[in-house]
């Protein structure tokens, strides 16, 4: 679940509930389009994420597959390490596939009750608050979500489903 929230009350709430600070990571991540149908209409997506860390970089593909649930951002990902983006980019390219976005971001995580709070500012948008969980069952881990913004004085309501990419997009054309 994502919402819009200035860091500095969120960071003071995640302190006095004794968060686990996990770091803060730069993050890049370049969304192609595919060569034969729009990733924008089949509510799908594929990034190449460039993260670095005190000068350490690693880079992941990742797809993302449609909504599964309208009361949450739930989706299916599948990601995997990449040794070299400019290569996988290359690749990428050669095959038809088309470089369309670039979502920049400086994301600090805490780890609280078996959930990952995300303070994310995003180049060209606002300051959020993510939080997330690996799940088999959704309803449970998107009620847990539900607690634990509360618990952070955020409005579960205010919550956005759209991504950062399509938040992007939405402002540009605006």
């Amino acid at each position: 679940m994502k919402v819009r929230a200035e860091h500095d009350r969120v960071r003071e709430a995640l302190e006095a509930a004794d968060a686990d600070r996990l770091g803060t990571v730069t993050q890049v991540d370049t969304y192609y389009d595919h060569p034969v149908r729009e990733f924008a209409e089949t509510d799908e997506a594929l990034r190449v994420r460039r993260e670095s860390h005190n000068g350490d970089a690693e880079s992941v593909l990742t797809y993302k597959g449609p909504l599964v649930e309208a009361a949450s951002k739930t989706r299916r990902e599948v990601e995997t390490g990449v040794e070299d983006a400019d290569d996988l980019d290359a690749i990428l390219e050669s095959v038809g596939f088309e470089a369309t976005a670039t979502v920049r971001k400086e994301r600090t995580r805490y780890e609280l009750e078996g959930y990952t709070v995300s303070l994310d500012t995003v180049s060209g948008l606002d300051e959020f608050v993510e939080v997330e969980t690996e799940a088999e069952t959704v309803e449970p881990a998107r009620e847990g979500a539900v607690e634990l913004l509360e618990r952070l004085g955020l409005d579960p309501s205010d919550q956005i489903r759209t991504s950062y990419l399509g938040l992007l997009l939405a402002s540009d054309n605006s």
